[in-house]
């Protein structure tokens, strides 16, 4: 094995720019990242505009990743090139990042390995926790626009459950705007989850099957925006959720590990929920490696090199 290599990771999701370096030994060399800027009362971003600012953010990024050693350390350049691995999945976002990493492999000569943006999310928490050489396991995808209970085995992942409507951040940034916080707003709110009291006013969310809707917790949640136990509450509803499709997808599965990831993983409350309530082993990871980032991407990098 080469133990002084290093490989390039580059991700462009659609609200993040991140460039990452690790090492043959999975050591974190350098990890940065830039939120893509979004207008005051905004709830997203076009992909063109997306597009735009990760070109304009890779080059001084990349400069930054690459000042602290010589390039000819560089083995490989790892890009997330669509949001999850199967064939039709495609987002444009993920092409600037694609043809930045091929220009920079093709000046090196060194190879350009492609991954999926879902695939960089698990192995940034897997890689460093106690299922870092299991196959099987199960594991919740909890970001902006991705909310899916999934099934890995053998490095297949498989759909099993999940929202059938609109995902866990996108309901946190609805109501996190409504309530007047720049977007996205999920970090803002779940300190406001974690020090006050919560309300009454929502439903327990129900479960059909593995998947649920969230759609009717939105338009609750949108009309009584002036609650001070709003937040609280969502979050508690939030949890509850998680918790018993955790338990319920073990039992049938018969699968006792559980990853999360995504940028909703990072909440403390939900955290601190699904730890307590939760059995099998449940990993995290740092909260830092929940949300978008190339570390993943670049871990995955050298393990189809070295390993």
């Amino acid at each position: 094995m080469q133990t002084n290599r290093h490989i390039l990771g580059i991700d462009t999701s659609n609200y993040k720019t991140s460039v990452a370096v690790t090492d043959s030994e999975g050591n974190i060399i350098c990890d940065f990242r830039k939120l893509l800027q979004i207008k005051k009362g905004d709830k997203g971003l076009r992909q063109s505009d997306a597009f735009f600012q990760h070109i304009n953010n890779l080059p001084e990024m990349i400069e930054k990743a690459m000042s602290s050693y010589e390039f000819k350390n560089i083995a490989a350049v790892s890009v997330s090139t669509r949001p999850r691995p199967v064939l039709d999945s495609y987002m444009p976002v993920f092409k600037a990042g694609e043809s930045i990493g091929k220009s920079i492999a093709a000046s090196l000569g060194v190879d350009l390995l492609r991954f999926s943006h879902q695939e960089g999310h698990i192995e940034a928490v897997k890689y460093y926790s106690r299922l870092k050489n299991e196959t099987d396991f199960l594991c919740f995808h909890l970001s902006g626009g991705t909310c899916e209970l999934l099934k890995i085995g053998n490095s297949e992942i498989e759909i099993i459950g999940g929202s059938k409507d609109i995902s866990f951040g996108q309901l946190l940034d609805r109501i996190g705007v409504g309530m007047g916080f720049d977007f996205p707003a999920g970090e803002e709110l779940d300190k406001i989850a974690i020090s006050g009291p919560k309300s009454n006013i929502i439903k327990k969310i129900e479960l059909q099957g593995l998947y649920f809707n969230l759609s009717g917790v939105e338009t609750k949640s949108l009309r009584n925006l002036e609650w001070s136990g709003l937040i609280p509450e969502v979050f508690d509803k939030i949890s509850d959720l998680l918790v018993r499709l955790s338990i319920k997808a073990m039992e049938e599965t018969g699968l006792e590990n559980i990853i999360f990831t995504g940028g909703v993983a990072e909440s403390l409350f939900i955290r601190d929920e699904i730890k307590n309530n939760v059995p099998g082993k449940v990993e995290f990871g740092a909260r830092n490696l929940s949300s978008d980032n190339a570390i993943g991407i670049s871990l995955l990098g050298g393990k189809s090199l070295w390993q």
